[in-house]
């Protein structure tokens, strides 16, 4: 088994409700198989090239509900970047924008 990463929650939770279980159950698990360093590719996941390298989208469907976590992976750490309800097709460019300014606090933090 693969030495997991620490998760660092930036912004957002995952919790019922609003998730329900089996969504935060399914959230978790995906967040896990990333933390061991593994790689996962649409439906579950799809990069986000337009947040910046290493950034990625988990895609959660839930009842009414398309849980989008944005997430990076850095070399020590996996960063959760939000976590939103997605109601369009596009994610938004003011969810888009708060990330990019996210990570930079991130980074001159660091």
């Amino acid at each position: 088994m693969a030495i997991r990463k620490p998760l660092i929650p930036l912004e957002g939770e995952i919790k019922t409700p609003p998730f329900t279980r089996g969504a935060r159950v399914e959230a978790g698990e995906l967040l896990a198989t990333i933390q061991e360093g593994e790689s996962l590719g649409l439906p579950s996941s799809r990069p986000m090239p337009s947040i910046g390298q290493h950034v990625g989208e988990l895609r959660i469907k839930d009842k009414s509900h398309n849980w989008r976590i944005i997430y990076r992976i850095d070399d020590d750490a996996i960063l959760m970047v939000d976590v939103f309800d997605k109601k369009t097709q596009k994610t938004p460019k003011a969810i888009i924008e708060s990330c990019k300014a996210r990570l930079r606090r991130y980074d001159e933090d660091k």
